[in-house]
């Protein structure tokens, strides 16, 4: 029995209708706007934030009870000094403890000599940084006083060769032979890092309930 053929028509007809129907399906599920469009598909890139230092909380609480500061502006200064003491290599409890001796965390505190902020900052002796922010004023800024305090810091340091004698230049006293400002600044900074110790000690006390 011989089958019946179709004719050369209709199966050009059948093949043009599949391709059509391809073609359709691809422009329904292509992007409009060509490689522009198509970049705007790509995931962008992100960056993990640092994290916090569990440390800066025991910190933030101490500080704001001991100097009558509100925590979120605590929170603030402790934050910006951990991240300028981590951009330079300094101990953010050094530059805490020098905070505390300089303007016991007073973001407005001037000195007869001119120097501002919570770090005391003398804008005369610092014209790059000061430039760098703008203008003397941003010094006012307890994150600004503090990254620059900190930089300066950190080149005193390298300069002298010693922590010791950095923080005796970062005073103006480098000249005082039994080097009394480091002294008050190292045994700020033991302070603070026994109300680590003892505030992790409590937490770890708390967290095993025991």
């Amino acid at each position: 029995m011989t089958l019946p053929q179709r004719s050369l028509p209709l199966s050009f007809a059948t093949v043009a209708t599949a391709t059509l129907l391809t073609l359709a399906a691809d422009v329904a599920y292509a992007p409009e706007g060509g490689d522009e469009a198509m970049a705007s598909c790509v995931p962008e890139e992100t960056f993990a934030a640092v994290p916090r230092d569990p440390g800066e909380a025991i910190l933030v609480k101490h500080l704001s009870r001991r100097f009558l500061i509100a925590a979120e502006a605590t929170e603030r200064m402790v934050g910006a000094a951990y991240r300028a003491a981590r951009d330079v290599g300094l101990d953010p409890l050094l530059v805490l403890a020098v905070i505390s001796v300089e303007s016991r965390f007073n973001p407005i505190a001037e000195s007869v000599m001119g120097a501002k902020g919570l770090m005391q900052i003398i804008p005369k002796y610092h014209q790059a940084k000061v430039s760098a922010l703008g203008a003397e004023d941003a010094l006012w800024d307890p994150e600004n006083n503090i990254e620059a305090g900190t930089r300066i810091l950190q080149e005193y340091v390298y300069r002298t060769g010693t922590l010791e004698a950095g923080l005796q230049f970062y005073n103006g006293a480098n000249s005082d032979s039994r080097a009394q400002y480091a002294q008050r600044v190292m045994a700020e900074r033991e302070r603070l890092l026994e109300v680590l110790r003892s505030g992790s000690t409590l937490a770890s006390v708390a967290m095993h309930g025991g």
